[in-house]
């Protein structure tokens, strides 16, 4: 493959600090990413941020259709130069910022669910995955890249400081597994940490919430002051509920109200959520 390096400077295009580019250039690594996505031939790939297409190339040889979701005109249309030089016509490009992008609306277009990979860039990460959870019904799975702190966010196990509202709400409707570490070397420009690969399986929750939007704020109340013990966390949030309906929800969750909300399972979660709710 072309050096991104070389790709960048005869096409005149300088990599943006602001959209967090960093472009893949390592052919083993992107086999693997490629590999542990798991495209069908008849599936559908949804692709965040494809930059100079390390991924779309090798995506557009194993699923029936790549769309490429990229913000950056320039980079657009030097990927829609390379791909027509290759011969590829089974992936469309679309200029949109992919927090704005209707995910349902290209699902229901394609009667299909589907298949999402990734580099996400590192300030919109925990905003494109929240989107993803709240869109999982018409996505199969995702195989995304994410800066080596957040993939250990969203991997956190109760007990322990990176667990937070990610980890919980994430937890809650997938099984997420490592793929493997990226060093920063194999990027241009090299970023300033590594990176960490992750597959998402999205399945029905074990225990489903009464109300999943409740859930979800309850999640980002307690969170929201992690330093304070979940009565006062949640008693001094946005859900407007007084502490002693709350202290009564704890009660009847049988959660000790002196705990912290990074101390709580996944199923404790559901079930003061499902007590606060009533």
């Amino acid at each position: 493959m072309t050096s991104p390096r070389i790709i960048l400077s005869r096409s005149n295009i300088r990599a943006k600090k602001k959209l967090g580019q960093h472009f893949l250039s390592d052919r083993n690594l992107i086999e693997k990413i490629v590999s542990s996505a798991q495209v069908a031939p008849d599936e559908i790939v949804l692709e965040i941020g494809p930059g100079l297409g390390a991924l779309t190339f090798s995506l557009s040889k194993m699923a029936a259709m790549v769309y490429a979701v990229e913000r950056d005109s320039q980079i657009l249309d030097e990927l829609k130069f390379q791909l027509k030089s290759e011969g590829v016509e089974n992936v469309v490009l679309m200029e949109h910022d992919i927090l704005a992008f209707d995910i349902f609306a290209l699902a229901k277009a394609e009667n299909s669910r589907l298949k999402v990979v990734g580099n996400l860039p590192y300030n919109i990460s925990s905003q494109i995955l929240v989107k993803l959870i709240q869109a999982r019904e018409v996505i199969s799975g995702a195989t995304l890249m994410f800066q080596k702190e957040m993939a250990s966010r969203v991997m956190a196990m109760p007990g322990t400081k990176e667990y937070g509202r990610l980890s919980v709400a994430l937890r809650y409707c997938a099984d997420v597994k490592k793929v493997c570490d990226a060093r920063a070397e194999l990027f241009f420009p090299k970023p300033k940490i590594d990176s960490t690969i992750l597959k998402i399986d999205f399945k029905t929750p074990e225990r489903p919430a009464h109300d999943e939007l409740f859930f979800q704020n309850v999640i980002k109340a307690a969170f929201s002051k992690r330093r304070k013990t979940l009565k006062n966390a949640l008693s001094g949030s946005h859900l407007n509920i007084d502490a002693e309906k709350i202290g009564d929800a704890l009660a009847r969750s049988g959660i000790d109200p002196m705990r912290r909300a990074e101390t709580l399972s996944v199923d404790e979660f559901v079930t003061l959520s499902d007590c606060l709710e009533k």
